[in-house]
Formats: C-alpha cells, sequence, structure tokens
C-alpha cells in the first residue's frame, strides 16, 4: 500500500470518528430532551388529577387541604392553560394580560399535544431549560465544526510551512553535499592544466579526481535512498565511524583534535546502511566542529547492552540549552547564523525510520559541550 492510500485511509479514520465525537452529543442532549418532556407530562397528569378530585368534590365537609397544596406546588413550576367541560379558560404562570385566544393558538401551534381527560383539556408549555436543551446540540455542533475548520486550517498552514522549511532546507543540503567534490574537481582540473606539471602531479591529480568522483556518487547514492526502505548488512561501525572522523579530520581546523576507537582492536557490529549511516556522523561532526572555535575535542565511544548498541559523540562546544534538546530536531530549526535547519532533522529520519534506531541529546550544558547518542539495535 502506498504513502497516499495510507494517508487517506488516516483521513477517513480522523473524519469518522470526528463525527461520531459530534453525534454522541446530539443523541444524548435528544436523550435528555425526551426525559425531561416526560417529567413534565407526568407533572400536568398529576396537576390533572389532583385538579379533578378537588372539583369533583361534593362533600364540602371533606378537608383537601393536601390536594390544595399539592396542586399549589405543582402549577408553580408550570405554564398550563386548563380548559374545562363548560369552555371555561383558566391559565397559570402567564402574564396577567395575555389575550386567551392568542394564547390558545400559540399553545396549539407550538406547545406539546394537550393533554385531554373527561373534564379538562390542558395545554402546557415547555420550561425554558429544556427549549435551551434542544438549541444546545445545534450550538454545541456549530462550535465543534468551527473549532474543527480552525485547527484543520493551521494544520494544514504549519504542515506546508514545514513542507516549505524541508524542501528550501533539502535544496541547499544537495549544494552543500555537492560543492564540496565539484570545487575539488575544477582545482584540480585547473592544476592539470597548468604547463610544466609532472607525471606524479598529474597521477596524484587524478587520483584526487577519482575520490571526487567517488564522493559525488555517495551524495547521488544517499538522496536516491531517502523515501525508498535502504538495504541494511550487518557492518563494523568502528570502520565506518573512523573513516567519517578521517574525511572531516582533514577539512578541520588542525586545533581540532579527535578521540575515536581503534578499529583494530574494537569491533562493535550492527544492521546499516553503510552510505546514510556515514551521513548521519558526518552530519553530527559538521556540528561540533561548527560549536567550536576552531580548538577543542570531539570524542566517540561506543558500548552496548543487552539491547542496544550505544555511539556517543562528545564535543566540547558551546553547548545547547534543555529548552532547546527537542526543538533542534525539527526541520528548519538553527541555532546558526548560516544554517538550514535539516542535518538533525534528517539524521533522526535515517536513524528512527530506517535503522530502527534512536538519535537524541544524552547531555549538554551551555559553555562546557554537547553529547549526542545514537542507539543501534543490537545483532542477536
Amino acid at each position: 500500500m502506498n504513502q497516499g492510500i495510507k494517508t487517506k485511509n488516516w483521513k477517513l479514520i480522523i473524519i469518522a470518528v470526528g463525527l461520531l465525537f459530534m453525534l454522541m452529543p446530539l443523541f444524548y442532549s435528544y436523550y435528555l430532551a425526551q426525559k425531561l418532556s416526560k417529567l413534565e407530562l407526568t407533572k400536568v397528569e398529576l396537576f390533572e388529577k389532583t385538579l379533578r378530585e378537588i372539583t369533583n368534590t361534593s362533600n364540602l365537609n371533606e378537608d383537601m387541604t393536601y390536594e390544595q397544596e399539592m396542586l399549589e406546588t405543582i402549577k408553580s413550576d408550570l405554564q398550563i392553560l386548563t380548559i374545562n367541560r363548560n369552555n371555561k379558560i383558566e391559565f397559570y404562570n402567564f402574564p396577567e394580560n395575555s389575550d386567551t385566544a392568542s394564547l390558545v393558538r400559540e399553545l396549539k401551534a407550538h406547545g406539546p399535544p394537550p393533554l385531554e381527560s373527561e373534564d379538562y383539556i390542558i395545554y402546557y408549555k415547555y420550561p425554558v431549560i429544556l427549549t435551551w436543551l434542544s438549541y444546545f446540540p445545534v450550538v454545541q455542533l456549530f462550535l465543534l465544526i468551527l473549532y474543527a475548520g480552525i485547527g484543520y486550517a493551521v494544520f494544514n498552514a504549519s504542515r506546508r510551512e514545514e513542507q516549505n522549511r524541508v524542501w528550501v532546507g533539502m535544496a541547499k543540503e544537495t549544494a552543500h553535499q555537492l560543492g564540496t567534490p565539484i570545487s575539488g574537481m575544477m582545482a584540480w582540473i585547473e592544476n592539470l592544466r597548468a604547463a610544466g606539471t609532472s607525471a606524479e602531479d598529474q597521477k596524484r591529480f587524478i587520483d584526487e579526481m577519482e575520490f571526487d568522483v567517488f564522493k559525488l556518487q555517495q551524495v547521488a547514492d544517499r538522496f536516491s535512498k531517502i523515501g525508498s526502505q535502504p538495504e541494511l548488512i550487518k557492518t563494523d561501525l568502528v570502520e565506518v565511524l573512523v573513516n567519517c572522523k578521517t574525511y572531516i579530520a582533514a577539512r578541520a581546523s588542525k586545533k581540532i583534535r579527535f578521540e575515536f576507537p581503534d578499529h583494530a582492536t574494537n569491533s562493535f557490529f550492527a544492521q546499516i546502511n553503510s552510505n546514510l549511516f556515514s551521513w548521519v556522523i558526518e552530519n553530527l561532526l559538521r556540528n561540533s566542529l561548527d560549536a567550536m572555535n576552531d580548538s577543542g575535542l570531539i570524542r566517540c565511544e561506543i558500548r552496548q547492552d543487552s539491547k542496544w548498541v550505544n555511539i556517543d559523540i562528545s564535543d566540547t562546544g558551546k553547548g545547547i540549552p534543555s529548552s532547546q534538546w527537542k526543538q533542534i530536531f525539527r526541520p528548519g530549526f538553527t541555532t546558526k547564523t548560516r544554517g538550514w535547519g535539516l542535518g538533525l532533522s534528517l539524521g533522526r529520519r535515517i536513524i528512527e525510520n530506517y535503522h530502527n534506531g534512536r538519535l537524541f541529546v544524552k547531555s549538554s550544558e551551555p559553555g562546557k559541550g554537547t553529547t549526542f547518542t545514537i542507539q543501534l539495535p543490537k545483532i542477536s
């Protein structure tokens, strides 16, 4: 299944779950409204029964105090209009100056069905809270849709901005990766064109040009593997790390010291793609160089436990505030005046997505240095 289909399926799932969350309050509010309407009908029925008992009592000496009190209690919460068998109309809890005919028409048109008995026809009106409850789901649905629309717009804008940063960063990273070997080849060509070049120098120039061509092939291979699943091979990590150190040290200040494991006496193996893994290490080493003022120490240590092979790369540079430990892995985030904020983001993607490992800041203290840790699954 390609990435587009996966993304589409996830969008459909999110939309379905969102609709479910929006419909649940509607059904629950409808359920509450039905319960309240039944409760109002029960109160009206009790009112009608009590009123009928009082009205139809023939014994004038019978004590009806209890019934009268109940009637007063019930009707205090109700807006009721009664029509008895003699068409006498009485209403309760409506404005005293209400027009009876208009009130009857309004209750017939907009009120619940009347309660009819042998003695009375009773019209009533639902309380305001029930009216509010009936409108509440609509208001809630509108607010949820508005909130979802704003969230979707903000998310899309943020995603587009991040994509733009990634594209700009990738373009600059490509130019940077290609620039060094291309510049070297142009210099060697000029040297070959110079008059009086000896055969020995020509051979040396051609060897250097071959190395630059190899670097161009390596860069092309690195970029071609982004977005696809690269092949992982059991590799001696110490040898790869030493090769990266040799390449970077040749382009660093002579005052920068490197302390790396000796691949002649140490061996730690893991399943990696050497080209992509070297890209991550080179980016980390370049960051260490940028963090130091042409002097300092870059140290690499390897250790393993029951689950991981841990690679610590430390420098004595300016350090990273703890508040930025997570931000530095976001595309486009950089503390350099000329950086484009893609190296660490790309490095984490390579380690986590392609090597099933982890890349994180182990420790850092402003003014003293930083340690990055790469964790790779140990070969069982």
